[in-house]
């Protein structure tokens, strides 16, 4: 195989590493498998040294390899998770919430067998600008903020940031520094407030340094945001921003009354990288 420049191609490295991208999403390696030693890509793509280094370097940038000090260079062993970001009931209830989405994470760590586990807080805080303008607050305004950091079997999986009006969570749930039991949807449903719609953001960015500690990732490796605007018949009433490492992670939307069937070609959830 050889990887020869031609007039006006990219640099061999980045073709190296295109080829070794396809090979792996191709199943050639699977996840935790090492890649063969740079001595042997040498032969098998006729380059230099040089080259199957910066080509590793794009593919551990990316995510999908890692080096082992004093082992080598192997597949990065996760799976790719489904999260259902929305899925659209199969019996529309009147008055009720539109989902409790703590409730779904339950059920897609259940379904891949894996463990879920979490970090919970719940503070008070100055929102930023764009929390303030989604719930129509004042600058500066305090909001209740409570968070959840989620992990499946130890591997941290998202980090999801409640903001609700002071106002609105006085003398409710929301002020507890726990868990609300059927989740914080239940607990607005319960003051009153009933979700009756809701308007998702999605957009993909790269991590913050402290970001890129907790979630572990490639250097390389964006973030999955969603922003979610909850809205009631008087307005809106919660924004929750959840991020999820995007080498991990897709987000499915379910729409219509009824789950549909994976679409022709759809890799099946929990696929190995």
């Amino acid at each position: 195989m050889n990887i020869s420049r031609g007039v006006g191609q990219a640099p061999k490295y980045q073709r190296l590493a295109a080829d070794l991208r396809r090979r792996i999403m191709d199943g050639e390696w699977q996840g935790g498998m090492p890649l063969p030693v740079e001595g042997e890509l040498e032969t098998q793509y006729g380059v230099a040294r040089n080259t199957v280094r910066l080509a590793v370097d794009v593919l551990v940038n990316e995510g999908l390899l890692v080096r082992v000090q004093g082992k080598g260079t192997y597949l990065k062993d996760h799976t790719v998770v489904d999260h259902h970001a929305y899925r659209a009931p199969t019996v529309a209830v009147p008055g009720t919430p539109l989902g409790a989405a703590s409730s779904v994470y339950a059920e897609e760590a259940q379904a891949a067998g894996r463990k879920l586990t979490s970090d919970f807080q719940m503070l008070i805080v100055r929102a930023a600008t764009d929390i303030t303008e989604r719930l129509r607050l004042a600058p500066g305004e305090a909001v209740v903020l409570r968070r959840v950091l989620r992990y499946l079997d130890g591997e941290p999986w998202s980090v999801e940031e409640s903001h609700y009006p002071v106002r609105l969570a006085a003398a409710t749930a929301l002020m507890d520094p726990d868990p609300v039991p059927g989740g914080d949807e239940a607990a607005l449903a319960e003051a009153g407030h009933v979700e009756t719609g809701c308007v998702d953001e999605l957009c993909a960015r790269m991590p913050n340094p402290d970001e890129a500690r907790w979630f572990q990732a490639g250097p390389g490796v964006p973030l999955l945001v969603q922003l979610r605007t909850g809205l009631t018949q008087a307005g809106p009433v919660r924004v929750t921003e959840t991020r999820y490492c995007a080498d991990r992670n897709r987000l499915v939307y379910s729409l219509g009354s009824a789950e549909l069937a994976a679409p022709p070609g759809r890799v099946p959830a929990q696929t190995q990288r």
